[in-house]
């Protein structure tokens, strides 16, 4: 199980938080101007890498508050947590790991 730093509460158990997906995810400025296949794209279709990974995490079971995560995905090691509507910590990269099948 991992343990959470939640930025306003503290570590927690992973089992107070939801995952919300993938980071830093730019809405369409005219979605009516999309294709379905473009629509599509943009509501499912999401990285799935080896190695840094953006998240966003809510406090399900605490703060009720909202914060972004990066954590390498095989290790589930947390690398930082920083606030919601901020860039990536200065020095991370989601640039997949070498040898990494993608």
């Amino acid at each position: 199980m991992l343990r959470i730093p939640c930025p306003f509460c503290g570590p927690r158990a992973e089992i107070e938080f939801r995952c919300g997906g993938e980071a830093h995810i730019r809405r369409p400025p005219d979605p009516d101007a999309l294709s379905d296949a473009e629509w599509a794209d943009y509501l499912f279709m999401r990285k799935n890498p080896k190695g840094i990974h953006f998240e966003r995490w809510f406090h399900a079971h605490g703060c009720q508050r909202w914060f972004n995560l990066a954590r390498h995905t095989v290790s589930d090691r947390i690398l930082a947590v920083y606030p919601m509507g901020e860039g990536p910590p200065a020095g991370l990269s989601a640039a997949p790991e070498a040898g990494a099948d993608g």
